[in-house]
């Protein structure tokens, strides 16, 4: 009998008809797919309106959180100058929309299948920086902030809302590095105050090569949430948008944190919501609940 050597099926990708062989393998090996213009102008530019209209605070979306670089509250009050993120837009319809654009979601399938929750979004507004570093976001790996698994049926959509370089501060991966386990992160150690929850791998390898993501407006990266990854300081005067989700299987479950490297984030986490909404206590899997929104076919665990 002849024995044929079958290659290992693919693990981090799941079986569909959109994805090329080439871009199945390019995620499989190094952990993100790039896909060209894939999100219109339109839509990125009703995006950017209502991120406009949340600084203005014309529009007061619930749940929403508005992370500003409170050095600069005295010079510019409320404004695009000084709000660095917009997180958690989930009852914003007109951001969370971004969550539910067919147009993303066929790619979302490919990684997570056909039941899909909106776990956790994010409007990133990158602000010019100074010798400060404080909007360098160090590496790290999006699964220190998620208390669900599996990790490959995980991933995040990243969206650029205009040209992204290595002068305004593009998205920097390291390739293959999906392939690792979840590694301890904290604050890094450095001068000036670091934003809060700006959370970096507490030991970087150097020796990994990095790529820089230089990506056109619409262009919107996918990539596994073990994949090391950060972005630089904004060298210009300009401001580099990005709109971006987590998405997960409506099959992955929750995992107890205790005794684990994230278990110190879950206690910074509790703490910020409990001073939000004056609560006495919270617990980690409430939080993600109500983030949490299905955006197609069925709720299962999360």
């Amino acid at each position: 009998p002849v024995s044929l050597c079958v290659p290992l099926g693919p693990s981090y990708t799941l079986d569909n008809d959109l994805l090329t062989t080439e871009q199945r393998q390019f995620y499989e090996d190094n952990g993100y797919l790039l896909i060209k213009n894939l999100v219109s102008d339109e839509d990125i530019e009703r995006f950017r309106k209502e991120f406009m209209r949340i600084c203005k605070r014309e529009v007061e979306p619930p749940g929403v959180m508005i992370m500003k670089d409170e050095s600069l509250r005295s010079q510019f009050g409320q404004s695009e100058k000084v709000v660095n993120k917009v997180q958690d837009f989930q009852e914003d319809g007109e951001l969370f929309r971004y969550c539910t654009l067919p147009e993303v979601l066929k790619y979302v399938e490919c990684f997570t299948g056909p039941n899909i929750m909106a776990m956790h979004t994010m409007l990133i507004n990158k602000l010019p920086d100074s010798d400060r570093q404080t909007f360098l976001h160090p590496m790290h790996q999006d699964l220190h902030y998620f208390p669900f698994r599996p990790a490959s049926r995980i991933v995040c959509a990243w969206t650029a809302m205009e040209r992204a370089h290595r002068d305004n501060g593009c998205l920097v991966v390291q390739p293959g590095t999906h392939r690792t386990a979840l590694k301890p992160h904290g604050y890094p150690e450095g001068e000036g105050k670091t934003n809060k929850l700006f959370h970096g791998l507490l030991d970087e390898d150097e020796k990994i090569p990095k790529v820089h993501l230089v990506m056109e407006k619409g262009d919107t990266v996918f990539f596994h949430p073990l994949l090391i990854h950060g972005s630089g300081i904004n060298r210009t005067s300009g401001f580099r948008k990005s709109i971006s989700c987590h998405f997960a299987s409506s099959e992955c479950h929750y995992i107890d944190v205790k005794n684990t490297t994230q278990e110190h984030l879950e206690k910074e986490m509790q703490e910020m919501v409990c001073k939000k909404y004056n609560a006495t206590s919270v617990e980690l899997k409430d939080i993600w609940n109500f983030r949490a929104r299905l955006v197609q076919g069925e709720r299962i665990n999360l």
